[in-house]
């Protein structure tokens, strides 16, 4: 990785976690650049290395697969998607190198162990406060699914599987960890400045 003139920050965490509201406050705070690139893998399907972990999910039954998937198996399949991808998300990071003003990263699959182990750039973490605050706004703005009960198991996913593994790994991986994007925001605008 190139080195960058101006200051970067990743944020990730489970769906949900207010991640894309810290990431436009921060840029909007800090006259800098939110790059969602949750975004830029939708364009990843067109390319034959990336394509199966981009419609990974989407090529589920969301049901079937939440229902029939160990926890642990859902969470080595998002870590398994996190890294498949990693090199396309590095390339997109990596294309910032000349910007001067600030640059947050923002996705799900900026998992902490690869943030530090392939970047110079801090990592702020958020994992959401409470099954009920996630279940609504996942329903508010669904991931995947669109029935009652494929918002309820997708959002019981996000909250009792994938939370204790972002925290986990925020740990492990010396990352501030936040419940919420109000917390995190004076730790993340001071590793910004």
């Amino acid at each position: 990785m190139r080195e960058h003139k101006g200051k970067r920050l990743c944020i990730t965490g489970m769906p949900t976690a207010g991640k894309s509201t810290l990431t436009r406050k921060l840029a909007e705070e800090t006259g800098g650049i939110g790059l969602f690139l949750d975004d830029f893998r939708e364009e990843l399907a067109s390319d034959e290395r990336y394509r199966k972990w981009v419609n990974f999910y989407i090529d589920q039954d969301l049901e079937i697969y939440y229902t029939t998937t160990d926890p642990e198996d859902q969470w080595r399949n998002l870590t398994t998607q996190s890294e498949a991808l990693w090199p396309a998300f590095l390339e997109m990071m990596d294309s910032y190198a000349e910007e001067t003003r600030p640059v947050i990263f923002e996705c799900v699959n900026l998992l902490p162990h690869l943030v530090t182990r392939d970047t110079p750039f801090p990592c702020v973490v958020l994992i959401g406060r409470t099954y009920e605050e996630t279940l609504e706004r996942n329903r508010k703005e669904p991931r995947w699914g669109s029935t009652e009960r494929e918002l309820e198991l997708n959002s019981r996913s996000f909250f009792y599987v994938e939370r204790p593994k972002y925290l986990d790994e925020g740990k492990k991986s010396n990352c501030p960890v936040f419940e919420t994007p109000d917390e995190a925001y004076e730790t993340a605008l001071g590793l910004l400045r």
